[in-house]
């Protein structure tokens, strides 16, 4: 049996109104993959910015290859062999590669021999990447490529990885999927972090499930199914979101020739894009991170003005119109980026409940805050969408990733809007949570919204949608029933095979 690589006794972090980690213990040994798991708020975030250095704990203490081990930040957990990609990229798109994995390095070798260095391990890793080039014009499987090589230059003993598949297609997990079982096979332990289950399952040797801070079940993945694993994760069983019975109405959001140049050097121009939802209907759209996903979402918004093309909304055209006339006729949106997009991140859960509700519920009377109404409707949203907060005065930016996003996206469906067009609805969210938002939406259809959801969660999009289509450099297919599609066919579909045929004869 391999040797204990890194031992975790009794670790404990609270914060005011919270206890995060709570007498957490668990070993993690030499070439394995160990999955932790838990529902949203479970102390995942917490544990890991421990063993990384990024927070201290209260109580409690780790052994890294049996020797104390306790990181006052991130540079001396990296010198002890431990390194972490974190969900969110922290690259700078101007720089080419080998220039944003110097930044990340404590001691950099010379601009030449850092290149060579990134080309040796991208090939004996499977991960081809040019040292050259710009990150800007990388695709988000490219820039998780850099991250993961910035770590391995460091040969690290323990990498730590968040969510890493959130903005990938079904090939580029794949990919990753056959790197990290070859590290696993050089004696690299590797703690895999995902909401993802069948992946934990395919992947992941052992699994620690967290609940409400506390660890409450150790298993083996492969002999567990998905659904076990979610109900340890949530300690109560859930119902798989379901359709209801329902016929699709007339066209609500129609696109015609939408045609908008890219916001910057780095963002994605949108192209003669054109497309119906009828009310009733849920209609994916699906692509990889980077192409144009965040542009479609602020041209439907109204947040920018597309200088061709047009935008139709109950048969009229607000192609000239603004965020709030685009909100008052009913057309509501969920942007991806929720902390600064989504949500103010110093305001309250009432006040970001008045940035987007105050005219659909009410919110303002006379140019006032109705305070007790708003913070009534932040309640409900909370109640609805199962927030796990201390209260609705609570700052946006003091709920964990997963709680924010309930809020954010509850927010909206409470509102009972015409159409709803979201991105990554359930992004970060645990299974249970995620089911409940599908639910929800399916729901909002079903009462006769139309409903766009742009996600680059595959098994997502097959669950709740009624008609697919694929973003890819800013062009979208003709949408096809998804009783038609299956995952690798919608995989292609996103890599730019936008024509069925053409995606059958790739496969």
């Amino acid at each position: 049996m391999a040797e204990t690589l890194l031992r975790i006794r009794g670790l404990t972090k609270a914060y005011p109104g919270v206890v995060a980690n709570d007498d957490v213990s668990f070993d993690i040994r030499e070439g394995e993959i160990h999955a932790l798991l838990g529902e949203n708020g479970a102390g995942k975030s917490t544990l890991v910015k421990m063993i990384y250095g990024l927070v201290a704990p209260d109580r409690g203490g780790m052994e890294l290859r049996g020797a104390p081990f306790a990181p006052g930040k991130p540079s001396e957990a990296r010198r002890a062999g431990v390194a972490m990609v974190f969900q969110h990229f922290s690259l700078f798109d101007a720089l080419d590669v080998a220039e944003n994995v110097a930044l990340g390095m404590e001691n950099p070798p010379k601009a030449r021999d850092l290149a060579r260095q990134i080309r040796d391990v991208s090939e004996t890793y499977g991960l081809p990447l040019d040292p050259h080039r710009i990150v800007g014009t990388l695709s988000a499987g490219e820039r998780q490529r850099v991250e993961i090589i910035r770590c391995l230059l460091q040969d690290p003993g323990l990498l730590i990885m968040d969510e890493p598949t959130s903005v990938l297609t079904p090939q580029e997990v794949d990919i990753l999927f056959e790197t990290l079982r070859k590290l696993r096979s050089e004696g690299t332990a590797i703690l895999y972090i995902s909401h993802k289950l069948e992946e934990i399952r395919s992947l992941c040797d052992h699994a620690t499930i967290l609940r409400l801070g506390k660890k409450v079940a150790t298993c083996t993945p492969s002999e567990t199914s998905a659904r076990e694993l979610a109900e340890m994760m949530v300690g109560s069983s859930f119902a798989a979101p379901q359709a209801r019975a329902h016929q699709a109405g007339a066209v609500r959001l129609e696109l015609r020739g939408l045609t908008l140049p890219a916001p910057g050097a780095f963002g994605t121009p949108l192209r003669d894009v054109s497309m119906q939802v009828a009310g009733g209907e849920v209609l994916g759209i699906g692509g990889v991170a980077g192409n144009g996903q965040d542009e479609l979402l602020a041209a439907l918004s109204g947040e920018r003005l597309a200088p061709a093309g047009s935008v139709w909304l109950e048969g009229r055209d607000v192609s000239r119109e603004g965020p709030v006339a685009r909100r008052d006729a009913g057309l509501l949106t969920g942007p991806e980026e929720r902390l600064g997009h989504a949500a103010a991140p110093d305001m309250s859960l009432i006040e970001n409940g008045v940035l987007t509700a105050s005219r659909r519920k009410r919110l303002v009377r006379r140019g006032f805050i109705d305070w007790p109404r708003a913070k009534s409707f932040a309640e409900d949203v909370i109640e609805r969408f199962d927030v796990r907060t201390p209260g609705p005065h609570v700052a946006a930016r003091a709920l964990s990733g997963g709680n924010l996003q309930k809020f954010v996206m509850g927010r909206e469906i409470v509102q009972e809007p015409e159409v709803l067009v979201v991105n990554q609805p359930t992004w970060g969210v645990d299974a249970a949570a995620a089911a409940a938002i599908r639910q929800a939406l399916l729901d909002l259809a079903a009462q006769g919204a139309a409903v766009v959801v742009i996600s680059q969660d595959l098994d997502e999009l097959m669950q709740i949608a009624d008609r697919f289509a694929a973003l890819n450099e800013g062009r979208l297919s003709p949408a096809r029933p998804v009783a038609e599609l299956n995952i690798e066919r919608i995989g292609l579909m996103m890599g730019g095979a936008h024509d069925l045929e053409t995606a059958h004869a790739a496969k």
